[in-house]
């Protein structure tokens, strides 16, 4: 392969005006050059103020099919042009843009190069990106195809198993040693712990490729749904929860249940000796809510605060809380499939404040 195929592909839309020849000899040996003079699959177009209109049309298809692949477009503008073309603000339009970049007539040859190299080169990047994350969606739906697959699977069997042992305990408790009785109590904990580990993890592989599409949806109704599926642990420990208006987002309605009542059910769970005080809230910033459920509870040391939303991570024993382990990695799962962020801020004894970000819905 030569050195001019490793850069790339340059369409010439130039017309015979514009001195195409010249600027041909001008490319040739750096770009493998293509003269053909209708649109085609170029990594790169060299077009002439003059012929920029005739091929207009072509090249706005051309771009966004290519989208998001990165497709330049470089004009030649020369002195006498009476078509005013000028690069658009990217902060202004949304991509992809139609042209990436302008060159002044008489061409400035090592200009060109560097303009034209630059281009190249960031669309090859573009490529290759596109090309990792469609690789990397694949391994991801490969893997939660294989999480839940291997998580059925386990289900009859874990059944069977814990099945069995409580027949045992049914049948026998009270007639084996104090040892027997022990170690069996041991087995039927740690099935049971299983199962809902399994039931957990089966949830967790569903939240992409099961969700319910994303709509307009008032969040006030949705906390309501996660505080009446939570009233008997809040009645319990007496909860004082304490809730401003919020606002509608877009959200799958029951993920989002889902994500307050485990962020609820953290905040009373790890209170401490005290009575639990909840407070939720909301706050606009730019195109997106910010949610906070705040805690006066035991808190978080800052070396743990991004391991608890990593899957199966837990910061306590089983005797001193229970769970599985995956609540907040559930969690984090729902956020970011709606697009945001979830993090903590929290000090030891001092409670903690979760914080999630969700898109803002602006009705008319």
């Amino acid at each position: 392969m030569t050195a001019a195929d490793q850069r790339g592909t340059i369409q010439l839309l130039i017309g015979e005006a514009g001195n195409r020849a010249a600027v041909e000899a001008l490319l040739e040996g750096h770009y493998e050059v293509e003269t053909e003079q209708a649109v085609g699959e170029a990594d790169c177009y060299l077009i002439d103020d003059h012929t920029f209109p005739e091929y207009h049309r072509e090249l706005r298809e051309r771009v966004e099919e290519s989208d998001p692949v990165f497709c330049p477009v470089v004009v030649v503008r020369r002195r006498d042009s009476r078509l005013r073309i000028s690069l658009p603000d990217p902060d202004e339009r949304e991509p992809p843009l139609l042209v990436d970049e302008i060159v002044d007539a008489p061409i400035d040859r090592n200009v060109l190069f560097r303009r034209l190299n630059t281009l190249l080169t960031r669309r090859s990047q573009s490529k290759e990106l596109r090309h990792y994350i469609a690789r990397l969606e694949e391994s991801n739906r490969s893997l939660e195809q294989f999480a839940y697959a291997a998580s059925h699977d386990l289900q009859e069997p874990l059944r069977m198993v814990s099945s069995y042992l409580q027949l045992i305990e049914q049948r026998y408790g009270g007639e084996l040693d104090q040892d027997a009785d022990e170690f069996l109590e041991f087995a039927i904990d740690g099935a049971d712990r299983m199962s809902a580990m399994i039931d957990g993890l089966l949830e967790y592989s569903r939240v992409d490729s099961e969700g319910d599409p994303l709509e307009p949806m008032d969040l006030n109704t949705v906390l309501e749904d996660a505080l009446t599926d939570l009233m008997v642990m809040i009645e319990e420990h007496d909860a004082d929860i304490r809730v401003e208006p919020l606002p509608r987002v877009e959200g799958d309605p029951d993920q989002l249940r889902q994500l307050f009542q485990n962020l609820l059910s953290n905040a009373i769970e790890y209170n401490g000796t005290g009575t639990p005080e909840i407070r939720i809230g909301a706050e606009r910033v730019g195109s997106r809510w910010r949610l906070s459920v705040s805690d006066d509870g035991i808190g978080i040391d800052p070396g743990d605060q991004e391991r608890i939303f990593e899957i199966f991570q837990r910061l306590h024993s089983h005797e001193e809380h229970a769970g599985t382990g995956i609540g907040l990695a559930l969690c984090k799962r729902i956020v970011e499939r709606h697009d945001g962020r979830i993090w903590v801020e929290s000090e030891p004894g001092e409670g903690a404040t979760f914080t999630f970000s969700l898109p803002a819905v602006d009705d008319p």
